[in-house]
C-alpha cells in the first residue's frame, strides 16, 4: 500500500477510483506559486495546482491591456525568497511579472505540478475519510480565460461541449485556495440602456480584444481605475492611434505621482540590476526601503486617530494643487475628490493626468443615457460633484458622442469571495451560507473558516490592503497555513480546524475596526458592500506579519494522531523537566552561594545531573516508540 503523502490512484481497477493529492492548491496566481516554491523549500512535492485559466500567473496572464505595469515598485513585488536582482525598470508591465513567476516555477521545478484548463468547481468534505472530495472540470483549452459570463453564453450558443470536456472527482487531505481576485470582470453596468444596439465591438480591459483596430476610431471608455489610468494615454499613441477617446467618469480617484527611483528613471534602469546583483544584501535592503515607505503610508493616512485626519487633510491639499498644475481647467472640479484620500484604491501614475491635456481625450461625468448603433448620448445631467450641488460648475447638458468601440474599465467582481467554488464542510453545510448567516464573507485572518477542516485560504476575506504590496501579505498568509500542513504531513495531526469562537472573534474585530477607518469615509468602493467591508486588512502589514509569524495555537482545533499525541506529551514532559531544573538550580545557588562562580558551577553540575541525563534518555525512548507507531 502506498504511504498517505504520496500521489496516487485507489481503487484503480473499479469503477470507483479516484486520484489522491495530499495537497491540492486552488489556482496557480502568484499566491499560488508562491506556496508551491516554499513547499519545495520544504521538501514535500505532493502536490498540484489546477487553473481555470489556460496560462499561470492569474491577473497577470488574463490582464493583458496595453500598458498593464505593476503600480507598486518591483523590488516589493517579487518573493523575499527568490528576489529578482534584473527589473528592466522599478515599475514593469505585465509580460516582465509573468515572465518572473514563471521562472519561479522553473526555478523550484514545479511546472509539472501544474494543470491548467482545469476548473475545481466544487469541494465536499468526507466526514468519514475526513478527506476532501474535489469536482474537477476539464475545459475546452482556452475558456478558462473567457468571463464567466462570456462562458454561460457561449454554451447557450454552442452547446455545453463548446466550453467543458468532462468531470473528475479527485480526493485531497488538505486544500489551499489561492483563488485571487482581480480576474473576473465587472458586467457591462445595468444603468446603461442600448447595449444590444451597439454595432461595435465592446469588451473589458481583463478581456482585452487584440483583434480590433483602434487607427482613427472613436473610443468611449467607462471608468477611470488603475486599469484605465493605464491604457487610456496609450490609445492615442502608436500603433493605436484612436482618433478621440472619451472617458466616463462615476467619481475622481486619488492619484498620486509614482516613486521617483534612487539617481532617477534613467540611471536606475541603466544600474540597478548589476547593482542588486553584485552587492551583497544591496537588493534586500532596497526592498525593505519601499516596505518601509508603503507602511508609512498606513500611519499617516489609513489609520483612524487626530493625527491621521490632519496628515491626510495635507496629503489632499498636495494632490489638489497636483491636479491644477498637471490637468486643464476645466477637469479641476471633476477631478477633485469629496471623499478622504485611501477610501478607495489610489491611483499611481504619471501619465493619465499628463494625457488629458490633449485634445484627443475628454473626460466627463455626464452620465451615458444611452447607446446607439454608433454614438452614445451622455446626460442631461451629472454624476459627480452630485447635482444637488448649486454651486458646480460642471456640465449638464446633453450630447451625442460618436463611438465605434466601447472599453469597460469599470473593475471586478471583488466582494464575491471564492465564487464560483462551491464549499461544503462538516455537516454538508456551504461556506456561503455560513457567510449569509454571520453577516457577510469572513474568515480567520483571512485563512481559515471553522467547520471547514483542512481547507486553508491565501489572500482571503479582509487581507487585501490599500497602501502595501500584495507579495508580502500574500507570503505571509503562506507561511501561516505551511505551519499548519507540516502539522498534517508529518503525521502528526489528522485534521486541523480553527475555532468558531475564535473566528467570530476575529471578524467582529475586524468589522468594527473598518467602521472607523479611511475605508468607510464617504466613497463608494470595492472594499465594501451594503456596509459590510470583506476586503480590507484594518491595521498595518507589520501587524499582519507577527499574527501570522506567531500563530495563537489556541484558536485551533487538532486531532492528534498517536504520534502527534507522543510528541506534544513528550514536549510537556521536557517543559515540566526543564522548570524544575531552573526552580532547583536557583535554589541551590542560594543556599550554596559562595560566589558568583561556585553558584554557577553547582547550577550546572545539578542540571547534568538531574536534568540533562533524564532528558535525554526520555527524548531516545520516545524517537524508538515513534518510530514504531504505524502513521
Amino acid at each position: 500500500m502506498s504511504p498517505p503523502d504520496t500521489i496516487r490512484v485507489v481503487n484503480g481497477f473499479s469503477k470507483d477510483a479516484y486520484t489522491y493529492y495530499p495537497i491540492l492548491i486552488v489556482g496557480a496566481g502568484e499566491s499560488a506559486i508562491a506556496l508551491g516554491a516554499r513547499l519545495k523549500e520544504e521538501g514535500f512535492d505532493q502536490f498540484r495546482l489546477f487553473e481555470r485559466q489556460a496560462g499561470i500567473g492569474g491577473t497577470w496572464w488574463i490582464n493583458r491591456y496595453p500598458g498593464v505595469a505593476c503600480d507598486v515598485p518591483a523590488a516589493f513585488y517579487s518573493f523575499s525568497f527568490s528576489l529578482n536582482y534584473k527589473w528592466t525598470s522599478l515599475y514593469p508591465e505585465g509580460e516582465e511579472i509573468y515572465n518572473y513567476l514563471e521562472h519561479i516555477t522553473e526555478k523550484y521545478q514545479f511546472v509539472d505540478k501544474i494543470q491548467v484548463n482545469t476548473d475545481v468547481s466544487e469541494l465536499r468534505w468526507l466526514e468519514d475519510e475526513q478527506l476532501w472530495e474535489a469536482t474537477l472540470t476539464h475545459m475546452v483549452p482556452g475558456t478558462g480565460d473567457m468571463s464567466r459570463k462570456a462562458m454561460h453564453q457561449r454554451i447557450a450558443e454552442h452547446g455545453r461541449e463548446s466550453v467543458y470536456l468532462r468531470q473528475e472527482i479527485v480526493r485531497a487531505r488538505i486544500v489551499v485556495s489561492c483563488a485571487g481576485g482581480l480576474v473576473e470582470p465587472n458586467a457591462w453596468p445595468s444603468s446603461i440602456p442600448g447595449r444590444d444596439s451597439f454595432e461595435g465591438p465592446v469588451f473589458h480591459s481583463a478581456r482585452w480584444d487584440h483583434s480590433v483596430d483602434f487607427n482613427d476610431k472613436n473610443v468611449v471608455v467607462i471608468g477611470t481605475g488603475c486599469s484605465a489610468a493605464q491604457f487610456v494615454p496609450r490609445l492615442i499613441k502608436q500603433p493605436y492611434n484612436a482618433k478621440s477617446v472619451t472617458q466616463v467618469m462615476r467619481s475622481p480617484p486619488w492619484v498620486v505621482p509614482k516613486a521617483v527611483p534612487p539617481g532617477g528613471k534613467e540611471k536606475y534602469e541603466k544600474y540597478s540590476p548589476t547593482l542588486f546583483s553584485n552587492i551583497p544584501g544591496m537588493a534586500k535592503l532596497f526592498r525593505f526601503m519601499c516596505f518601509a515607505a508603503g507602511e508609512s503610508d498606513w500611519f499617516t493616512i489609513f489609520d483612524d486617530n487626530s493625527w491621521n485626519h490632519k496628515t491626510r487633510k495635507k496629503l489632499e491639499l498636495q494632490m489638489v494643487d497636483r491636479i491644477k498644475e498637471m490637468v486643464p481647467e476645466k477637469y479641476h472640479e471633476i477631478l477633485t475628490p469629496d471623499y478622504a484620500i485611501g477610501c478607495k484604491r489610489r491611483i499611481f501614475d504619471n501619465d493619465w493626468f499628463l494625457s488629458l491635456n490633449d485634445p484627443k481625450i475628454e473626460l466627463t461625468t455626464k452620465p451615458i443615457t444611452k447607446v446607439s448603433p454608433q454614438s452614445i448620448t451622455i446626460g442631461p445631467g451629472r454624476v459627480y460633484p452630485n447635482m444637488d450641488d448649486s454651486n458646480s460648475k460642471a456640465p449638464i447638458d446633453e450630447e451625442t458622442i460618436p463611438a465605434d468601440v466601447i472599453v469597460l474599465g469599470n473593475g471586478f467582481e471583488v466582494t464575491t469571495w471564492l465564487h464560483p467554488l462551491k464549499i461544503r464542510g462538516k455537516g454538508g453545510k456551504y461556506m456561503q451560507d455560513v457567510w449569509d448567516e454571520r453577516g457577510g464573507p469572513q474568515a480567520y485572518l483571512g485563512l481559515a473558516m471553522d467547520g471547514f477542516p483542512n481547507l486553508f485560504i491565501v489572500f482571503g476575506p479582509n487581507t487585501a490592503t490599500g497602501h502595501s504590496s500584495v507579495i508580502l501579505a500574500s507570503e505571509n498568509m503562506v507561511e501561516y497555513n505551511i505551519k499548519m500542513i507540516k502539522k498534517i504531513l508529518h503525521g502528526d495531526v489528522k485534521t486541523i480546524e480553527v475555532k468558531k469562537d475564535a473566528e467570530v472573534a476575529w471578524t467582529k474585530i475586524v468589522q468594527e475596526r473598518n467602521k472607523g477607518s479611511v475605508f468607510n469615509n464617504g466613497c463608494q468602493n470595492w472594499y465594501q458592500r451594503d456596509g459590510w467591508n470583506a476586503t480590507a486588512y484594518p491595521y498595518s502589514q507589520i501587524d499582519f506579519t507577527f499574527r501570522c509569524m506567531f500563530p495563537k495555537w489556541n484558536d485551533w482545533d487538532m486531532q492528534y494522531t498517536r504520534k502527534g499525541l507522543l510528541k506534544k506529551q513528550v514536549r510537556r514532559a521536557c517543559g515540566v523537566i526543564l522548570l524544575l531544573g531552573i526552580i532547583v538550580g536557583s535554589f541551590a545557588l542560594r543556599q550554596r552561594g559562595s560566589g558568583v562562580l561556585s553558584g554557577l558551577q553547582s547550577l550546572n553540575h545539578l542540571l547534568r545531573s538531574y536534568v540533562k541525563q533524564g532528558l535525554f534518555s526520555a527524548m531516545g525512548l520516545v524517537n524508538t516508540a515513534i518510530k514504531m507507531l504505524p502513521d
